[in-house]
């Protein structure tokens, strides 16, 4: 027997290894590594997809066996709202979630609450934060007020109403019972009985006669009347300027001629934001101007000085300016007045100084436009801040 290893290793390969060499010799190995690679794949896919389908066919016999399992008389699970059931996790089912957060009802505020003004309060903050109107802000306190915006300072106490109208006082003397007394507001005697804030017994009223003691307050919802006037009269002109005399000393008489305006107005002071109240066509007729005492304030048209000097309804130190073309302009709370009754001023020129005279809380200007019969908004007029 011949045990030279040799002579294997010079036998003829297989068939197989033989016919791998001549395909690469011709050019096709890297074609048939590729097919050999696909088929494996679908091979693997095949087997995966049969595996599957074998293991999801045995669920129903699962499902099955467990519905014929022995039942009897058994103590009922308790069931806590907004946590999952036992069925819902066995059985797939869409488990309740645990509610987190708990949404409580938001429900208007019902009864009347008092509020003490604070340092840097306004009639306008105030009102916003309390979701009312700065109106029913008025309409709730005339007594403490009277109607006028800049009367308010720290330390007074307030009536705020549940929602928005009024607060007034019931007398026997009110012909027409509840409902005339309603009419009266534009409001429906209805309300005024159902409004808890009254603690009236709708079963034991009579609106035609109602049993209500004589001086009880009452809330009127949706309630209103007119505001008592406190501002300058309209038509101060430089024909007419006795129109302001019931205004205080600083009315002035008649004058002819004199300069007219431009029809175009300029900033009447250096700077260009607030510093108090904005323009309201109920309460505030004007925008209060930031400033400091002693700082500059311009003509913001051309005219003729109809008003320079005190003024008895709150403006304190003041001027009006006629522009001749329909148009007034008013300036108050002033610390110094540079012009006089009856002068002409030009557009931007200095006609007094910002101060903290009459019903101001802080030194601004409070700033009017007006036409012969209306008030304007400045801003409606100004230029671009």
């Amino acid at each position: 027997m011949d045990n030279n290893p040799s002579k294997k290793n010079d036998e003829a390969p297989g068939f197989f290894p033989r016919l791998l060499n001549t395909l690469v010799g011709i050019g096709l190995g890297e074609s048939m590594l590729r097919a050999g690679t696909t088929l494996l794949s679908v091979i693997l896919l095949v087997t995966v997809i049969w595996l599957l389908r074998l293991f999801y066919a045995q669920t129903p016999a699962v499902e099955e066996a467990a519905n014929t399992l022995p039942t009897g008389p058994t103590a009922p699970v308790p069931q806590v709202e907004g946590f999952a059931s036992q069925s819902d996790v066995v059985f797939g089912g869409i488990p309740r979630l645990a509610q987190v957060h708990t949404n409580i009802p938001s429900r208007p505020r019902q009864d009347l609450v008092k509020y003490t003004v604070v340092e840097g309060d306004t009639l306008f903050g105030i009102a916003e934060k309390f979701g009312l109107k700065p109106e029913t802000v008025l309409w709730g306190n005339y007594s403490v007020l009277l109607d006028d915006p800049h009367s308010l300072t720290p330390g007074q106490e307030l009536i705020i109403l549940p929602s928005d109208g009024i607060y007034w006082e019931w007398t026997k003397e009110n012909k027409g019972g509840l409902i005339a007394f309603a009419e009266y507001f534009g409001a429906k005697p209805e309300d005024i009985v159902n409004a808890p804030a009254n603690n009236i017994d709708p079963a034991t009223i009579d609106l035609a006669n109602p049993n209500i003691p004589d001086g009880t307050w009452l809330f009127v919802p949706g309630g209103k009347r007119e505001l008592t006037t406190w501002y300058a009269p309209l038509g101060v002109t430089r024909e007419n300027p006795a129109a302001a005399r019931v205004m205080g000393p600083g009315a002035c008489d008649p004058v002819s001629g004199g300069a007219v305006g431009y029809g175009t107005f300029v900033w009447p002071a250096n700077k260009h934001y607030l510093s108090g109240f904005d323009y309201n066509a109920n309460i505030h007729r004007g925008i209060d101007i930031a400033g400091n005492t002693g700082e500059a304030v311009y003509a913001t048209d051309a005219g003729v000085v109809v008003y320079a000097g005190w003024n008895n309804y709150g403006y304190g130190n003041m001027i009006m300016v006629d522009h001749g073309n329909n148009f007034q302009s008013l300036y108050a709370h002033l610390s110094g007045i540079n012009v006089g009754c009856g002068q002409s001023v030009g557009q931007g020129e200095l006609i007094g100084a910002f101060g903290n005279t009459g019903r101001s809380s802080g030194s601004h200007l409070h700033f009017e436009i007006r036409s012969l019969s209306s008030w304007v908004n400045p801003w409606d007029v100004l230029p671009p801040p």
